[in-house]
């Protein structure tokens, strides 16, 4: 389960990470992969912890879960970025 996890994550994370920066306009498709991402690191943590280590992979599972949270940080900027500011007209 730690290896097969640990390849599914890492396609991900590379599938994510070159979409996002092809969509850095569409808000709504950077929070949508945002939130994807949070049940990624969800699910990345919990079988970093809980399942059986593979010694030459348990680093690198870590750097994967670390670096999706930098990842969704940066599409949760994109996503909400615009969804705060107000529009005043003098």
């Amino acid at each position: 389960m730690f290896t097969a996890m640990f390849w599914i994550l890492a396609v991900w994370f590379i599938v994510n990470v070159i979409w996002m920066w092809f969509v850095t306009d569409n808000a709504n498709m950077e929070k949508t992969f945002a939130w994807i991402n949070v049940v990624a690191i969800i699910v990345g943590f919990w079988v970093y912890f809980g399942a059986t280590r593979t010694a030459g992979i348990d680093t690198w599972f870590n750097v994967l879960n670390y670096a999706n949270i930098i990842v969704a940080i940066i599409q949760f900027y994109y996503g909400y970025r615009g969804a705060n500011h107000s529009t005043h007209q003098a």
